[in-house]
């Protein structure tokens, strides 16, 4: 699927894996749309200066800013594109030490990863297909456009203290076949990835911080460090041009299998 000239939407698309696929969608010759929250502004728009886009203030629980940057991307150009890289994470034991029901996981915390990771990407999947299906096909296959997920491998190796998080990450690769199917009715695809441990801001800076990364990398198989993301943006990119990827879940870990702690 070509996309130059059209409009993409990466959430997230401030930092991190996020703001890696708005480079390389952008290379494409998309005109992308970053979604983030509003206290990632002063990023999102010297990216968007930087790669000729726009900037979205947004958060994914809310439906009304979804439609909103569906609105700007689709001023852009024709929506041909989602890339849902938004998420959380919250690591908290089941049950407490002390047998107290007051200490075992917080509930609302549980909703809360829940509501961004799986709730929130299914909103912008919903929304921003319904845009899309009003496109002009590609081709003669009707093809419309293409939506990549992010999930995690903590989605089939979920570790000690993950238990929200895992949970929600299995819920975006549960959904991706049933949505795949549906879509295809209107010409879209819908593709996940499952990426491992890749060195994006979320792991801070200093010594420490080049300790804990040191750590997590004994389990990957090869190459023995954590993944960049540009590697995981260049198969974002992939999934949305490639024409035949669809309905899959890709891991891109290095051949890591995470231990339960």
């Amino acid at each position: 699927m070509d996309i130059s000239g059209a409009s993409a939407i990466v959430t997230g698309g401030a930092s991190g894996l996020g703001e890696a696929t708005v480079k390389h969608l952008a290379a494409k010759g998309a005109k992308v749309a970053i979604l983030d929250l509003d206290r990632q502004r002063d990023k999102g728009e010297a990216l968007a200066t930087e790669v000729g886009g726009a900037f979205c203030a947004a958060d994914v629980t809310n439906t009304d800013d979804i439609i909103a940057a569906v609105e700007t991307a689709k001023e852009m150009g024709p929506l041909r594109a989602l890339v849902n890289c938004a998420g959380v994470g919250m690591a908290g034991r089941t049950i407490g030490k002390d047998g107290s029901y007051d200490s075992a996981f917080d509930l609302d915390v549980f909703r809360w990863v829940i509501n961004i990771n799986l709730i929130g990407t299914f909103d912008c999947i919903r929304i921003a297909a319904t845009a899309m299906s009003q496109n002009e096909p590609l081709d003669e296959h009707g093809e419309r456009g293409a939506i990549v997920n992010t999930a995690s491998v903590a989605a089939f190796d979920g570790q000690i203290g993950q238990c929200s998080y895992s949970a929600s990450k299995g819920g975006v690769v549960g959904m991706t076949l049933p949505i795949a199917r549906d879509l295809s009715a209107v010409g879209i695809r819908v593709n996940t990835i499952a990426p491992g441990l890749i060195d994006t801001p979320i792991y801070g800076e200093g010594d420490f911080s080049e300790q804990f990364k040191d750590n997590l990398k004994k389990d990957v198989l090869f190459p023995k460090r954590l993944g960049f993301a540009d590697e995981f943006a260049s198969l974002a990119t992939e999934l949305v041009t490639n024409s035949y990827m669809n309905a899959e879940t890709i891991r891109v870990d290095g051949g890591v299998r995470m231990q339960p702690k």
